[in-house]
């Protein structure tokens, strides 16, 4: 027996035409909302999150505000900043108040579409800000750890009540919302962890140059009070003291030199606040007081005294002629070693950055690359202009760093190699180790002399993990036939590149 539908053709054609329509509005907010959570996740800075958040929130779910609430765990409130840009202000209720706070103390979603009738509702919050909440939807925001961290809400929507279809949306945001307070937590821990060790950093390299000055001065004068035919062991043991020294104090210069760097930068970050104060001043000072700009120009002065004024690119630098009296250097600091230093310079490439910090950038570079390649491999140094930039490219032939490591390269007191495998050598020796220092301080410098500075590296195939070891002789390594072979097979390549100027 066929079954017919009663209501007609019609109207079954005008049921599927409504349901096609109303699921793809169903799939354009749900598009929405997984551009919202990429939007969410990517944001690390707390005033601008809430900012986005809210704005993203409203146009997901049609409604004419929306706010995060966070819990304060000293203070036992649930607190948010309502508002944009210099209107924004932060607000405060007890945990257990408010639609907000039923849902963070019970970890339930509620949806209440007569906010007025709803005993939980806190109309305090209204009348402060003046704005009248019609209907409310209101989910918690729990973390991986199972805790609940506060609570996201959304008011009046625009086209009626709120549904099963909002709740689903909003459950679905809330997700990503929690994952971006987090990862904003995560970063101001890291960066008041950072600052803390920046402290103790600066104060040990502070306490080191008494005690390390004494004790090169004190191995001085033992070496030149040995005599001729002394004991030779004697001899040894001083001049391995004097190298270890040396080494401590290369180290601690290169610390005084990122932190002096930072704290330019720290000074120009203070000196552009203050003179646009100044600039205001004088732009006002028909009507003010022409005492605020003598304190301002006090203020920038005392700026100057604390911070000096050394400005680390003011003069020009031949690139051609430094570079070869760094590869000659090195060449004379490896001996023992067999390796090969190809050079591809071009000539007339000069520079508006001083050749005291590139001496220290390039030395280091240079450096790193000998020590990472082993014997009877070659590093290649090149200097181009491609694409209205000069380019000074160093090539190792190393085994490379592994993708984990290379986020973390240009961090600061970092090194590839795993721990146990780690060890302080002799200066140039295959994986002599060190403290990371260099490519830090080129990073700090690049950030203050205006050129850039960059990586490429494939991990050699053959001793993939950081716990594999190479064994510092091309001819000794089981996995290959030919030198050929291991430059092909991994490597790094650091380059710096600086802006044509005429």
């Amino acid at each position: 027996m066929t079954h017919t539908d009663e209501r007609g053709s019609g109207m079954v054609a005008a049921d599927e035409r409504n349901e096609y329509r109303d699921m793809k509005e169903r799939l354009r907010r749900y598009r929405k909302a997984f551009h919202v959570g990429q939007l969410i996740t990517s944001e690390v800075d707390r005033d601008r999150l809430f900012e986005v958040i809210i704005h993203q929130t409203n146009e997901v779910m049609d409604s004419a505000r929306s706010t995060v609430f966070l819990h304060d765990d000293k203070a036992d409130q649930l607190w948010s900043l309502v508002g944009v840009g210099l209107k924004k202000r932060e607000i405060r209720i007890p945990s257990d108040y408010g639609v907000a706070g039923w849902v963070f103390q019970h970890r339930v979603p509620v949806t209440v579409n007569d906010a007025y009738s709803d005993p939980r509702f806190y109309s305090e919050v209204d009348k402060k800000s003046g704005f009248r909440t019609r209907n409310i939807m209101c989910v918690p925001l729990v973390n991986w750890a199972g805790h609940c961290i506060g609570a996201l809400q959304s008011l009046n929507k625009r086209s009626g009540d709120f549904t099963d279809d909002d709740f689903e949306l909003l459950t679905f945001i809330s997700n990503y919302v929690t994952i971006a307070l987090e990862n904003m937590r995560y970063v101001e821990e890291l960066k008041d962890l950072n600052k803390a060790m920046e402290r103790a950093i600066h104060h040990l390299s502070h306490e080191l140059k008494t005690p390390l000055a004494l004790i090169t001065t004190i191995f001085d004068r033992f070496f030149r009070d040995l005599q001729e035919g002394d004991d030779p062991k004697q001899a040894r043991m001083i001049q391995r003291g004097m190298r270890n020294v040396k080494r401590l104090t290369d180290l601690q210069g290169k610390i005084d030199d990122i932190l002096n760097l930072r704290a330019f930068e720290e000074k120009e970050r203070i000196r552009y606040i203050v003179a646009s104060a100044a600039d205001f001043v004088e732009e006002c000072s028909e009507e003010s007081d022409p005492r605020h700009a003598e304190a301002l120009a006090l203020v920038l002065k005392r700026i100057e005294s604390v911070y000096g004024s050394e400005d680390p690119d003011a003069e020009r630098t031949d690139l051609h002629a430094l570079l070869n009296d760094l590869s000659n250097e090195a060449i004379s600091s490896i001996q023992g070693r067999e390796l090969e230093i190809i050079r591809d310079f071009e000539k007339g490439h000069w520079v508006n950055t001083g050749e005291k910090v590139l001496r220290k950038v390039f030395e280091g570079l240079l450096k790193n690359a000998i020590e990472n390649t082993p014997d009877e491999g070659r590093i290649e140094v090149s200097l181009k202009e491609r694409d209205r930039e000069i380019c000074v490219d160093v090539r190792d032939g190393g085994v490379g760093i592994s993708p984990q490591n290379q986020r973390l390269i240009f961090h600061g007191f970092f090194h590839t190699q795993d721990t146990m495998n780690y060890s302080s050598k002799r200066p140039y020796q295959f994986n002599a180790g060190g403290a990371g220092a260099d490519l830090l301080r080129t990073k700090v410098f690049s950030e203050r002399c205006g050129f850039s500075v960059g990586f490429e590296s494939t991990r050699c195939r053959f001793i993939p993990d950081d716990a594999d070891q190479c064994p510092g002789r091309i001819s000794t390594c089981r996995f290959i036939t030919a030198t050929s072979d291991c430059f092909s097979s991994g490597g790094s390549t650091f380059s710096v590149r600086f802006p044509v100027t005429v």
